[in-house]
């Protein structure tokens, strides 16, 4: 069990994607081992079940004309689904930096489309939904790659991974703040969605200039364009 508020729950949610729960005051998390750098007040073992319980923790989640969502969980007829089945990746649309996400890319005229650190393929496969193609994704996590893969593929759209940074129309990376600003110059497309930071959190990319913010929950999400 791990100590906390709002901010760490939201940060919790991001690292442990298996489950969080919120319990007198504190969150216990489910992992397969302790978790380092935080606060732990005791661990214990998860009882028998807990592979059908842990389901509780992930509901569906609706960001504009998109539903993104568990495969055991049947999305309003009225709404594009995106099925991502949580686990080994980052990227359930629960997080608030993943909705910020989506509702900037639901501005954009569709065209061609970098996720970069692509996690679970939650932003690939939405890009793809709302017309975006071709759409690459790129991750230095083998696992995050092969669940990509999986999960385009339940959804039955297209999604190329690659190693490299093709030119594309828009990029979008939602990772952390100093990975952010690493990783965006290495991507020549004319707009960039960047988020994984926080509200107080400014990402600077140079020759880019921000066009739009949003926040939500204390995380901030932005639209950077070339600078003329």
């Amino acid at each position: 069990m791990i100590v906390g508020g709002e901010p760490e729950l939201a940060l919790l949610l991001h690292l442990f994607p298996d489950g969080v729960e919120e319990l007198d005051g504190a969150f216990a998390v489910y992992a397969d081992e302790p978790p380092i750098g935080f606060d732990v007040i005791e661990t214990e073992d998860v009882p028998e079940g807990w592979e059908d319980a842990w389901r509780a923790f992930h509901h569906g989640v609706a960001v504009g004309a998109l539903w993104v969502g568990p495969p055991w969980e049947d999305p309003p007829a009225e709404l594009i689904p995106v099925v991502i089945d949580p686990g080994r990746a980052f990227g359930t649309g629960a997080h608030a930096t993943t909705r910020l996400c989506l509702e900037l890319l639901q501005e954009l005229e569709p065209t061609s489309l970098l996720d970069v650190g692509s996690g679970s393929g939650v932003l690939s496969i939405a890009a793809a939904k709302l017309g975006f193609a071709p759409v690459f994704s790129i991750d230095l996590d083998p696992v995050a790659v092969e669940v990509t893969r999986a999960n385009a593929a339940a959804n039955d759209v297209d999604v190329t991974t690659t190693e490299t940074y093709p030119s594309t129309g828009v990029a979008v990376a939602n990772i952390a703040l100093d990975v952010v600003e690493a990783v965006a110059p290495r991507s020549d497309a004319p707009l960039l969605i960047l988020s994984g930071y926080l509200e107080r959190d400014t990402p600077w990319v140079e020759r880019r200039r921000a066009v739009e913010r949003r926040v939500r929950d204390g995380w901030a999400a932005d639209l950077l364009e070339f600078r003329p």
